[in-house]
């Protein structure tokens, strides 16, 4: 993976790619290396998926009211 931009295709997997990082990505998949880096993305994605599932905890009970709590103001003003 010596493309330039290849490099980038963690944070796409990631989600969290910025406006700057983005035309590199547009460029790099209108090359020829266009698969390699959607392969990297795929497999960082099901790394990423494998290692959710194996880290997925259940919350606590109490944090399902507390989280309704914190949103009420701002569902109240949404209606």
């Amino acid at each position: 993976m010596d493309e330039p931009g290849l490099d980038l295709a963690h944070t796409v997997a990631l989600g969290s790619i910025d406006d700057e990082d983005h035309a590199a990505v547009v460029a790099v998949l209108g090359t020829a290396a266009r698969e390699e880096f959607l392969t990297e993305v795929r497999g960082s994605r099901a790394a990423l998926a494998a290692l959710s599932e194996v880290t997925a905890a259940t919350p606590p009970p109490a944090l399902r009211a507390r989280l309704l709590d914190a949103i009420a103001p701002e569902r109240d003003t949404a209606s």
